[in-house]
């Protein structure tokens, strides 16, 4: 049998294996009467949801919601959604499965862009803050949190929901939030300290493991805008004569990045550089949306299916 190509390039014609992540898993009642196992399963390029009608029983035990799984299966389309009807599915053994190329980065959703490269990306842009405090602030706050930042998708489930998404949503913010800085006269330095602390605090709202983001307790009870104000505040206070005025307005930034109250934000924009970070900040999550949307959709219409969070269809192209 042969192994199913990645989840980007599936097709309605391919059959085979393949390692996923199982990121859902749901017992459903079928027209009949009869159970069906209802999954969505990942790998490093995309999502698919998939479906075992037959041996329910036999196999429903046999993995859980975010454990890696081998599944065989067919694709299929069904309301002009592309899925996989599997006729098995089970748990991976580690020791057993990368014998047959089983791999877990290969099985979790991931940025299209390579990590190091965006990583050195990151660092340029560091490189090129001209005022000290800030400079410093910056690179202590990314080395202090290298291997999360490295990891962590940017939310759990609206944009940028993928591992290495955080990184990847400040990276394209640092280039346009730049620009947009010297297009309006604006401090290239203040825009770009709130682009990477913008979302700080979500590597303490955010809990990340094998593929699946959880909310912590002080994610739940607290909030990735307060935690990340905390956080700056206590690595502002560990930098000698860090000016009172700058720290006012780098918690500014974090705090209304949002871009109005009923976002969530407890202040709205009063400062240029606070106006451009909630900009790029809304643009770059709604274009990751729109362009996952597209990429997602298996019909082979000019549109996509109505999509409920963008409230629209989008032109897919002829």
């Amino acid at each position: 049998m042969n192994s199913l190509p990645s989840l980007s390039k599936l097709s309605a014609d391919d059959a085979g294996w393949g390692y996923f992540l199982c990121a859902y898993k749901e017992t459903r009642a079928g027209r009949s009467g009869s159970e069906f196992l209802f999954l969505s399963l990942q790998d490093a390029t995309g999502q698919v949801v998939a479906k075992l009608m037959t041996d329910v029983d036999r196999y429903k035990d046999q993995f859980e919601a975010g454990e890696f799984v081998r599944v065989e299966g067919r694709g299929s389309v069904y309301a002009g959604q592309l899925q996989l009807v599997l006729s098995s599915i089970r748990r991976v053994n580690p020791d057993q499965d990368r014998q047959h190329g089983f791999r877990e980065e290969d099985a979790i959703l991931s940025a299209p862009r390579p990590i190091d490269e965006m990583w050195e990306e990151l660092q340029g842009h560091l490189r090129s803050v001209r005022n000290e405090h800030l400079r410093i602030l910056l690179n202590r706050i990314v080395a202090d949190h290298e291997s999360q930042l490295r990891v962590w998708p940017a939310a759990q489930q609206i944009h940028h929901a993928y591992r290495g998404g955080f990184l990847e949503h400040i990276t394209k913010m640092a280039e346009v939030g730049r620009y947009l800085a010297r297009s309006y006269g604006a401090s290239e330095d203040l825009v770009l300290a709130g682009v990477v602390l913008h979302d700080i605090g979500k590597l303490h709202e955010l809990a990340y493991e094998g593929g699946q983001g959880t909310y912590t307790r002080d994610g739940n009870l607290v909030g990735h805008i307060v935690l990340g104000i905390i956080m700056a505040r206590e690595a502002i206070n560990g930098i000698s004569g860090f000016p009172e005025e700058l720290r006012s307005q780098v918690e500014h930034l974090i705090a209304s990045h949002h871009g109005v109250r009923e976002h969530g934000s407890p202040v709205e924009p009063k400062t240029i550089e606070a106006f451009i970070l909630a900009t790029v900040d809304e643009l770059d999550a709604k274009l990751n949306q729109v362009r996952r949307a597209i990429a997602e959709d298996a019909s082979d219409d000019e549109f996509t299916g109505w999509n409920k969070r963008l409230g629209r269809v989008l032109y897919k192209g002829a």
